[in-house]
């Protein structure tokens, strides 16, 4: 069986970087990407992807990218479930493996963009609570 997912967009606000008990750092932010046609208007739709980002590239993230940062993901698809009052929520995201970070130093809106940083990680195994 396979789940991988590589996407291309930019973020539509700053990463959020918290720490989950253990210490160990995640950081979310939501990506925006266009969809390769347009609808019958002649526009281009996009999707936004909540994306969830763990350990050193969490912290990366958090330092290097903003909101308009350029960015290319790859990872797996995740849907957690959660208690909300009374009633059970569902949350599909994409936790990523890899964040390569896009843009060149003066374009996007990202702090350090074009820094050429690339860091890979991957998430404690999912028995953690993530505090988003």
């Amino acid at each position: 069986m396979l789940n991988r997912v590589i996407l291309i967009g930019r973020l539509t606000r700053d990463p959020e970087l918290k720490y989950i008990p253990s210490g160990i750092p995640v950081a979310s932010f939501t990506l925006a990407v266009d969809r390769p046609f347009t609808n019958k208007d002649g526009e281009k739709e996009t999707d936004f992807i909540p994306i969830v980002v763990w350990r050193k590239q969490a912290e990366n993230c958090a330092s290097y990218l903003g909101k308009g940062s350029l960015v290319a993901v790859e990872g797996r698809i995740q849907v957690r479930t959660y208690e909300q009052e009374g009633q059970r929520r569902y949350m599909t995201e994409v936790v990523a493996d890899n964040v390569r970070f896009l843009d060149r130093k003066g374009e996007g809106g990202g702090r350090a963009a074009g820094s050429g940083f690339e860091q890979y990680g991957t998430d404690p195994g999912g028995d953690e609570e993530i505090p988003f």
